[in-house]
């Protein structure tokens, strides 16, 4: 069965004229960086990692806020290389089929693969800068970094003194308006929507999956586990992301599929 679905994939993939790829923190485990919800993720591993991931703990919680920069210090992103699920979706991108990957992921890694940034949409921001919730004045991580790396608890902004955060989307705050919009335009106009390595548990990114198969979309789901929207998949593989995306990427086109004159997704508004 999972060669037959394979198959099915494949032949969708080989179809698509305008695929949108939809990514979780599945993708980058091979990287190095560990998932959350997982049988060996950060959340379940330490519950107390979960907390500075809520904005109202951060806020109100100056130990939650140390520890976050200290977690921050030894992260495995400043480290981590670019999987072959990685670099998979920029052969697909070259192939001229991939046009927009919307991710759930904060490590940069699509674009440090080689993806073109215009088309990343991070969902839920990055970790390489940051941003004050007192003025929003933005920064780079690193300097930052710098500051606990000599000593420095909790980095405040240089501006205005204000608490510091990373430029990511907690629990509890609301993601970016113009990322949001431009992800359901990607998910409405695209003949395949490619869904991996996420439990597809949180919206709203869960709900670009209905989304696009109610605008006509065929929905390949690659996940380790089940998620609430197999019924929705017309292709699901509980296969390693690794593995399927550069089987999917090395297809070669075979015509058919949907067209769409909605121009490049970086000049959306």
């Amino acid at each position: 069965m999972a060669s037959e679905a394979c198959a099915a994939a494949r032949a969708l993939v080989a179809s698509a004229h305008r695929i949108t790829v939809l990514t979780g923190a599945g993708v980058s485990t091979d990287s190095g960086i560990p998932d959350f919800r997982g049988p060996d993720g950060l959340w379940t591993r330490d519950a107390d990692a979960g907390l500075a991931a809520s904005l109202d703990a951060y806020l109100c919680d100056p130990e939650v806020r140390r520890r976050s920069w200290r977690a921050k210090l030894d992260s495995p992103v400043w480290t981590a290389k670019p999987n072959a699920a990685h670099r998979a979706l920029v052969e697909l991108e070259r192939s001229g089929r991939l046009r927009t990957v919307v991710t759930q992921n904060i490590d940069g890694l699509h674009q440090k693969a080689g993806s073109d940034p215009h088309r990343v949409l991070e969902l839920h921001g990055t970790l390489h800068a940051t941003v004050c919730l007192g003025c929003g004045a933005t920064g780079p991580m690193r300097d930052a970094l710098r500051r606990v790396a000599e000593g420095e608890q909790e980095p405040d902004c240089p501006r205005c003194r204000g608490i510091l955060k990373s430029a990511t989307v907690s629990f509890g705050q609301e993601l970016d308006g113009e990322v949001l919009h431009r992800a359901r335009l990607a998910a409405l106009d695209c003949d395949v929507l490619l869904v991996a390595g996420t439990s597809l548990s949180v919206q709203p990114a869960a709900g670009l999956v209905p989304l696009a198969a109610k605008a006509g979309a065929q929905v390949v789901i690659c996940n380790a586990e089940p998620t609430p929207y197999d019924s929705v998949a017309a292709v699901v593989l509980h296969e390693p992301v690794a593995d399927v995306l550069p089987d999917l990427s090395s297809v070669p086109p075979s015509g058919g599929g949907r067209f769409s004159s909605w121009g490049d997704p970086s000049t959306w508004s």
